[in-house]
């Protein structure tokens, strides 16, 4: 059976619709990094995800290769974890401003298995560039994420809707004697449970990370 990443850690793929705060540990990822609004047609984010898939499914089905060679070490059968993403406003600005879509900036990224080295992550990107020439793979990096302390809380149904959520989640922060611990590297974390191409907007689950610190 393929490991599932999504049950295996349940604490943090899983949450409830009440907040709580977890230890996210290190985790390595396929990254592309960009500007404007995710849902511009044809647009940047579009073009993102055809990276994101394309190595992340490259790595995937690479067991199945004809060729030895390609084969990675220590390679085992698993889910493509679900797509994630930080978001915020540039220049320094804390969380993300809804209203303002044109102006997110946003990393998107899918975990990658711990088999996957620096190595085996070059493979996977040479493999997919050669396979689509059109694609701008200069754009998609490996990323390692050490995200630490966090709080989350599960959002059900439109993505719009999600600042009455947010304003929940950041009301629980302060409530447990912590405070929002936004930065350049921790952000506004995103982690896309349903496909939104064939689930119903109210039917939507995303989970939704703040970075945080205790309050002295």
């Amino acid at each position: 059976m393929a490991f599932d990443y999504k049950k295996e850690y349940k604490d943090l793929y899983q949450p409830k619709t009440v907040p709580a705060i977890v230890m996210v540990p290190a985790m390595r990822f396929v990254a592309v990094d960009g500007v404007g609004d995710p849902n511009e047609e044809g647009g940047d984010y579009a073009k993102a995800m055809q990276l994101l898939y394309g190595i992340s499914f490259t790595v995937k089905m690479s067991r199945k290769s004809k060729n030895p060679a390609e084969h990675i070490d220590g390679y085992f059968d698993y889910t493509v974890p679900p797509l994630e993403g930080l978001w915020s406003m540039g220049e320094g600005v804390p969380g993300v401003d809804y209203a303002r879509k044109t102006d997110f900036h946003w990393t998107s990224m899918i975990r990658l298995p711990e088999f996957v080295t620096d190595e085996a992550y070059a493979w996977a990107k040479t493999s997919f560039a050669s396979k689509h020439p059109e694609a701008d793979i200069d754009r998609a990096y490996l990323f390692d994420f050490d995200e630490g302390v966090v709080a989350q809380v599960m959002h059900k149904g439109p993505y719009d809707d999600e600042p009455a959520t947010v304003a929940i989640l950041d009301d629980y922060v302060r409530s447990q004697g912590y405070e929002l611990d936004f930065s350049d590297t921790r952000r506004h974390h995103e982690i896309y449970l349903s496909d939104p191409r064939r689930s119903k907007p109210e039917n939507l689950k995303t989970i939704i990370r703040h970075p945080i610190v205790k309050v002295n």
